[in-house]
């Protein structure tokens, strides 16, 4: 997929040799990537993951990605917290009536672990 320096098909090594040498470098500016094992099916994913955040339809991604079948790019693309408080807001104008929440812009609150949030999930499971 990558050619290298002399029109050759980078192999699966180079590609990975080249990623720890820009690991590397960029270990300064990012210090967390030291605990970290950057792949190029992290960055695969991360483009994909991007890609889906910009708005482009998971349709596209599924054929960058060569999925034959779109349900594995819907399992390999999990909606991330942003994407989910996205979904949510867009409900609106249904006007939350829940603590913290806010209808006259229409937001919904944060969502973190609290006692109102454990007791919509217990009467969610009677």
């Amino acid at each position: 997929i990558f050619p290298s320096l002399r029109g050759n098909v980078l192999t699966r090594d180079s590609v990975n040799h080249l990623l720890r040498k820009i690991e590397q470098l960029a270990i300064p500016a990012c210090p967390s990537l030291a605990t970290k094992r950057v792949t190029p099916h992290l960055i695969r994913h991360g483009t994909a993951m991007h890609s889906l955040q910009s708005g482009v339809d998971i349709t596209v991604i599924a054929l960058w990605l060569g999925h034959e079948d779109i349900q594995t790019t819907h399992v390999y693309l999990q909606a991330d917290l942003a994407m989910k408080e996205k979904a949510l807001n867009s409900w609106l104008p249904l006007k939350p009536k829940w603590p913290g929440s806010n209808p006259a812009t229409k937001s919904w609150p944060s969502w973190r672990r609290s006692d109102l949030t454990l007791s919509i999930m217990s009467d969610r499971k009677r």
